[in-house]
């Protein structure tokens, strides 16, 4: 039987709201070891940012990090699953859209994240790659 979505992401992920700074997001993403965070607004997901746009769209671009809200370089266009699909839905719709992860979403309510991390120590917790998710955080 294949395991489902909830079974296997990563519960409770961290949120802001999207008037939140960057500089407040890039501090939660080194606290916690993570690099990504949930927008949401009123409960609702409205976007997803990562490390990676933080320096794509805003440190490049020289933005002012503490002036500049997270809402205005998210990704607002999301792919999402919700918590009983099964783990292989989920990696086929990375292989898909691309992506590293999904938003796990109870409507259109945030209940988890899950990664491509997540996937590899489910699949083959002797992967390399499951290997390097398993390390704790560089901080």
């Amino acid at each position: 039987m294949a395991l489902k979505v909830n079974e296997v992401m990563t519960p409770a992920p961290v949120v802001v709201a999207p008037d939140t700074n960057l500089v407040e997001v890039g501090d939660l993403m080194r606290r916690h070891g993570i690099g990504d965070v949930l927008v949401v607004h009123e409960g609702r997901l409205r976007g997803l940012v990562t490390d990676r746009d933080i320096v794509v769209r805003a440190v490049a671009e020289h933005r002012d990090m503490s002036g500049t809200a997270v809402a205005d370089i998210c990704s607002t266009k999301l792919i999402t699953i919700s918590p009983g699909a099964d783990a292989d839905e989920a990696v086929r719709l990375m292989r898909a859209h691309a992506v590293r992860r999904l938003p796990v979403v109870d409507g259109d309510r945030p209940i988890g994240m899950l990664s491509i991390g997540d996937l590899a120590v489910q699949r083959d917790d002797r992967s390399a790659l499951a290997d390097i998710s398993a390390e704790p955080p560089n901080i």
